[in-house]
């Protein structure tokens, strides 16, 4: 059974480092810092690199741990967490690459199973979720501290418990929180509700800027990096503005593009019926049924005119 394996692989590792994707969200920061903990308990003491996460998550107990990089070139064991692909480990894929054994703890249906062991859940609303059954397998205790870290990603990737996916196990894990003393309202309106002066001027922009197409049934809008530098915006606070559009009657897709220097980030999330990770695998991205990314190179509206064409195509 895979999860014997990546125990016994666990017990065998020295050197044990947990990576995530690149732009990490609270699912990947969540997942991460639960995983941390969880091998901090059961005797191990494991890097966590991420170089770079929005200030939203500094309230998670850990948070301080995170380290920009390692002195380590060749860890004994490397665990993914919440990432389909390894290109989308981005500049840290090293630590990856060069470990000895390799772990992928995912719940994309894109993941592309890179590791030498994959334990990966589509069904599950969250990568975090899926630490609960991982743990409770392990025989580690989930405390306040995994727990709630756990919670913050199963807030952020379900909307607040919004979204297709969640199940009864999810609520489960909230009751059973709440009986150990997790504030679990704090930590929705931390993770979710509280935004950055930066974030909210960004949606701003963006709001004044949506198009729809197709007859009403896509929402379209984006920023640029020279936004991003007006309202002086840091990791992360380009959050939440794709969902400006999902959320307008009628809108099927809800796309949403971002200039960075390594080409245009798209964001793309649907409603009812059209898969958007299939328009993102075509440039080399993926996701979920409801909720996918890819980068395209060139400028906005060149990424727009392929991006939009994939979407139609999609759309009944």
């Amino acid at each position: 059974m895979t999860l014997d394996n990546i125990l016994e692989e666990i017990n065998k590792a020295e050197k044990i480092v947990i990576l995530t994707h690149e732009s990490p969200d609270g699912d990947a920061i969540g997942s991460s810092l639960a995983m941390y903990h969880a091998l901090k308990a059961y005797g191990k003491n494991p890097d966590v690199i991420i170089p770079e996460h929005s200030r939203t998550f500094d309230c998670l107990p850990g948070i301080e741990n995170l380290k920009k990089e390692s002195d380590i070139e060749h860890y004994d064991l490397a665990i993914s967490l919440d990432c389909a692909t390894i290109k989308m480990l981005n500049g840290f894929a090293k630590y990856f690459e060069n470990a000895k054994v390799k772990v992928s703890i995912d719940h994309h249906g894109t993941n592309t199973m890179y590791g030498d062991f994959n334990y990966v859940n589509p069904d599950a609303p969250a990568c975090s979720q899926i630490l609960i059954v991982i743990l409770q397998h392990f025989g580690i205790e989930i405390t306040k501290e995994i727990g709630t870290c756990i919670l913050a990603g199963i807030i952020t990737d379900t909307g607040g418990f919004k979204y297709q996916g969640v199940t009864a196990e999810t609520f489960e894990f909230v009751a059973w929180l709440l009986n150990k003393g997790v504030n679990v309202s704090k930590l929705y309106h931390d993770v979710l509700q509280m935004r950055t002066r930066a974030n909210f001027e960004l949606n701003r922009i963006a709001n004044n800027r949506i198009e729809f197409l197709a007859d009403g049934k896509i929402a379209y809008t984006y920023i640029t990096k020279e936004d991003e530098e007006t309202v002086h915006a840091e990791n992360g606070d380009h959050e939440g503005i794709v969902e400006i559009g999902r959320d307008v009657e009628g809108v099927e897709v809800s796309i949403f593009i971002r200039q960075t220097e390594k080409g245009c980030k798209i964001s793309l999330r649907s409603n009812d019926y059209v898969n958007v990770s299939d328009a993102c695998v075509v440039f080399g991205g993926g996701g979920h049924l409801r909720a996918a990314g890819c980068t395209i190179p060139g400028t906005i509206e060149q990424a727009r005119e392929k991006i939009v064409k994939e979407v139609v195509r999609l759309l009944k």
